[in-house]
């Protein structure tokens, strides 16, 4: 009997920890493992704005993937995903290599919508991936240095879109970042501005009202001029135009406004809404027994019939019942519905502040802070353990050999 081949596509929280799982369950010639990921490293995507904003070393935020691959039991492929063909069984790599499965499970993660807002694509800086915001932060050098010489305000006029999760994080790293970059290019804080735009009425929709209140104070607090119920029009390099009339000179738009899944989802045969793949109760692509699918191209709906949000704590969640179910598939067992259960959200202001609600309670403050360590840290339990924890910890050192430098502005 020939040995089943199961594929693996991303390594993201959901297709690292699946790959786990699988190593610590699936005995030695049970099952040929493939981990297929564009890079060699993997990124903690929750801590994507500190690469951004220059706030942490690179190396505490990527992880050299076949050193996370604890045993022989899976190969690691580092390669871009170009077409899947589901009658043949064959993932097609953007080389031309062709790779046969008999299990497949999608984690391509996500790419970040831009509502088709004109300039936003061309112009605008994502928190999308490790090497997007690396553009960021060497776009952010950039400016600083070339105000030295123009004193064009524009420059040191930083925009962020979104109020919500992502771009309060990366309002907060900001407000760190700034004055040890003024410090390094001798200009004054008061030449800089941060502007947080966002649509809604408030920041953080959805989070309550506590929570609002001590986010906008803060924020406040630190000099960033928050506009709410504002909308972006359009985006140029040198500037913003909003709804209310306004023109911002700005040749740094950050953009967080959100997400949907890989742009690659759609190029594939397979049931999509809303730019996800749509899943069933046993994580499965629906009409499909031996393709799976989680994370943030996964649309898992809920019992109330809205679908879970892309975040890394779903991810993970659903990891731990995919890398089961795949062994049980191979061995002929049952499957396992997945139960999500949510655990808190907790969102950081930089380093001192944060807000969120665990396990019922609300938080805010260094303490809120000190406990996204400790959900970070418990992130890196899972995947590889104590010595991960205090590996990642006392990291500090150059950054990441492979970074992008981006052309814009």
């Amino acid at each position: 009997m020939q040995t089943p081949k199961i594929v693996i596509l991303g390594a993201g929280y959901g297709g690292l920890i699946t790959s786990r799982q699988l190593e610590k369950t699936l005995k030695n010639g049970e099952a040929e493992i493939t981990l297929i990921n564009k890079h060699d490293y993997h990124y903690i995507s929750t801590q994507l704005h500190k690469t951004g904003a220059g706030t942490a070393p690179d190396e505490k935020i990527t992880l050299h993937i076949p050193e996370l691959l604890k045993t022989d039991k899976i190969r690691f492929k580092k390669g871009t995903v170009e077409d899947v063909n589901f009658t043949a069984k064959k993932v097609k790599l953007e080389s031309g290599e062709f790779i046969d499965y008999d299990y497949l499970m999608i984690g391509l993660g996500f790419d970040v919508s831009t509502f088709g807002i004109p300039g936003v694509e061309e112009n605008a800086f994502k928190i999308k991936s490790f090497r997007s915001t690396k553009a960021i932060h060497n776009h952010l050098l950039r400016q600083f240095a070339a105000y030295k010489e123009d004193h064009d305000s524009s420059r040191l006029t930083f925009a962020v879109a979104g109020a919500g999760f992502t771009g309060i994080e990366m309002i907060g790293e900001l407000i760190e970042a700034m004055p040890k970059l003024c410090r390094k290019y001798g200009i004054p804080v008061s030449d800089t501005r941060i502007i947080n735009i966002e649509a809604s009425e408030t920041v953080l929709p959805g989070f309550d009202q506590e929570a609002i209140n001590f986010t906008a104070g803060y924020l406040s607090k630190n000099g960033v001029e928050l506009m709410t119920s504002t909308k972006i029009l359009e985006c140029s390099p040198t500037s913003i135009t909003l709804d209310n009339g306004e023109e911002l000179p700005s040749r740094t738009l950050i953009w967080s406004g959100g997400v949907r899944g890989n742009t690659l989802l759609e190029k594939l045969n397979l049931p999509i809404s809303k730019g996800r793949i749509m899943i069933d109760k046993f994580l499965r692509v629906k009409g499909m027994d031996n393709v799976f699918c989680i994370g943030d191209a996964a649309l898992f709906m809920k019992n109330d019939g809205n679908p879970l949000p892309p975040t890394a704590q779903v991810a993970i969640q659903q990891a731990e019942v995919c890398g089961p179910n795949l062994v049980a598939i191979v061995r002929g067992q049952q499957l396992k519905a997945f139960e999500y259960h949510h655990k808190g959200t907790v969102a950081s202001i930089g380093n001192k502040a944060a807000v969120g609600k665990v396990f019922g309670l609300k938080i805010s403050g260094l303490f809120a802070a000190l406990m996204k360590q400790v959900i970070e840290a418990r992130y890196l339990f899972v995947l590889g353990g104590p010595g991960l924890v205090i590996k990642q910890l006392f990291k500090v050192g150059k950054p990441h050999t492979e970074l992008a430098v981006s052309k814009q502005k």
